[in-house]
């Protein structure tokens, strides 16, 4: 149905309407403008206001205008990045999965799931990565599969977890030992098909190569040959993760490390932080080098990424330093954390862990007990010793400076995990933590039997059952103790469990050497096994207790 044509008469009240509005708006800019001239200076400063605040008006509009053209522009050139990549990037299935990595010299396969977090942030690097490997003419092909979709490709390939990237010379697949930044997966590729060093010539190029690389290694040399030269670029191929960048010309070498000093040879690394260079002053022979460049690639205080993650925690230097706290306060953190790390470089590496981060940082805190913190928490790591420790002072730069120097120099107390000590006064089972291990179990002139649990073991409420009715079983007898231990509350430097439950029982006269008990033992074989340990040590003593015990109902156990 269409709707109904308009009357003469509708016409009509319309066009009076029309008119009776223009002559009120002609009336009023009348009078507008007769006040104007009664009202002289005065409305004069109130136009030169309006004219002010039109112009902050209209430049907050321009700075809007321009912030959202920024905005519109950075979202493009990501967008035709992404556009480019799908385009480079060979996507794998399971038909062409093996023509692909057996035709080509060089592939990088990226496995992914499209419900994988981490792939999904890999993705755009993997992305970037492809683009500028194609921009700098590296003969390797990238290729990407979706694993989830493609599950007989997957199986093939042995993607197992996910993101997975696997490198692939003429059908032969090797691991992938790069980082997971767009910039690290273009030095490892370079390297991987025959690029480890590239040379700069002129100030044009060093002043190019600065805008793309932030961290690298420079080495300036006369003539690109002899012992040192070599060493250099052996040691370029055998690194995995830096950029080497070669130079004949000291004017050159001068951008890329102002602080260069010597004009016949040098080797130094480049970072972007406040100490940003640092010189090798030893001999020229790889393993050096490779060893100088471990313990001084990474910044004074290393923000933790799911991206660097690997690469810190694979850190030579075995002295770690954690700080985790909120991002906010990470940033005022940051410059007194710097003074400090600078009087332990290359002996203590420092980490900056963003504590909302559960994922990079409940790992760490479940080990102190501390996975619901909220507030800042400075830990250190042994990891030579195995060691792991915590400042419970207040967390002022002079105490972390000692803590950080005690760490150094092996005077901290390992820090152990333990509950608060509990009320056993009526308990049958007794209750053991960490701080009362010691006075409970090793230092007990009694015999122990001990149930290690943990609140997430399956098996472990059936074994506390049987603990129970064994403790009520034994109950009224003066040299045997039955106590219980939850593990993942609870450390101490005596107690090491693989498996849970474990039952251990403590000899009153060798408590280094604790016997293990079959936690899937019934309830009347472990308690026989106990009788046979009392008997073994006093008969007299406790032969009418055991007795007694032996006569026991049999359902009670």
């Amino acid at each position: 149905m269409f709707p109904a044509k308009p009357t003469s008469r509708f016409i009509l009240f319309t066009l009076s309407l029309l008119l009776l509005i223009s002559f009120f708006t002609t009336t009023t800019i009348a009078i507008a403008s007769d006040l104007d001239t009664e009202n002289g200076n005065d409305n004069d400063d109130v136009d030169n206001e309006l004219d002010e605040l039109l112009a902050i008006d209209q430049e907050e509009q321009e700075h809007e205008q321009d912030s959202q053209v920024d905005d519109a522009d950075s979202k493009f050139s990501e967008a035709q990045v992404l556009s480019r990549a799908q385009r480079i990037v060979v996507e794998l299935n399971t038909e062409n999965w093996k023509k692909v990595t057996e035709g080509n010299e060089f592939v990088l396969v990226l496995g992914y799931a499209p419900w994988c977090p981490r792939s999904a942030e890999l993705m755009p690097q993997f992305a970037e990565a492809a683009t500028l490997l194609k921009e700098l003419k590296c003969p390797i092909l990238m290729a990407k599969l979706d694993a989830d979709r493609y599950p007989k490709a997957a199986a093939a390939l042995e993607i197992k977890g996910f993101p997975t990237l696997l490198f692939f010379v003429n059908g032969t697949a090797q691991a992938y030992t790069g980082g997971f930044s767009a910039q690290d997966i273009v030095v490892w590729a370079r390297k991987k098909t025959g690029a480890p060093v590239m040379r700069t010539n002129t100030v044009n190029e060093a002043e190019e190569f600065l805008k793309k690389y932030q961290t690298f290694v420079l080495g300036m040399f006369k003539k690109f040959e002899g012992s040192d030269y070599e060493e250099f670029v052996k040691t370029a191929a055998a690194d995995n993760e830096i950029q080497f960048v070669e130079t004949s010309n000291f004017e050159v070498a001068k951008v890329l490390y102002p602080d260069i000093k010597s004009t016949d040879h040098f080797l130094g690394i480049v970072k972007s932080e406040p100490d940003r260079y640092t010189g090798y002053e030893e001999t020229f022979i790889m393993d050096k080098i490779l060893q100088f460049l471990n313990y001084n690639k990474f910044p004074l205080v290393t923000k933790l990424t799911d991206i660097n993650s690997a690469s810190v925690h694979s850190s030579p230097i075995k002295l770690q330093v954690y700080v985790f706290a909120k991002a906010d306060d990470l940033k005022s953190l940051l410059e007194p954390l710097e003074d400090i790390a600078r009087n332990f470089k290359g002996k203590i590496m420092f980490t900056a862990v963003d504590i909302a981060d559960e994922d990079l940082a409940k790992p760490f805190l479940t080990l102190f007990g501390l996975e619901e913190s909220k507030n800042t928490v400075v830990t250190a790591f042994d990891n030579k010793a195995i060691s792991k420790f915590l400042l419970e002072s207040d967390l002022t730069p002079s105490n972390i400076e000692e803590f950080c120097s005690r760490l150094l120099h092996g005077t901290l107390t390992p820090y152990l995990k333990s509950q608060p000590i509990p009320d056993n006064t009526n308990a049958n089972v007794q209750i053991v933590v960490g701080k009362t291990f010691d006075d409970l179990v090793l230092n007990s002139h009694k015999d122990v039997l001990l149930e290690v649990y943990t609140p997430w073991c399956v098996r472990c409420e059936t074994t506390s059952k049987q603990i129970e009715k064994l403790a009520k079983h034994f109950k009224g007898l003066d040299n045997l103790v039955i106590a219980k231990i939850d593990a993942s509350a609870n450390e101490h430097p005596k107690l090491q469990v693989e498996e849970y439950p474990t039952l251990l029982f403590y000899p009153a006269g060798d408590k280094a050497n604790p016997i293990k008990v079959s936690a899937r033992s019934s309830s009347k074989n472990i308690a026989a096994f106990i009788k046979e340990q009392l008997k073994e040590k006093d008969q007299s003593p406790k032969d009418e207790q055991l007795k007694e015990k032996d006569q026991a109902p049999k359902d009670e156990l």
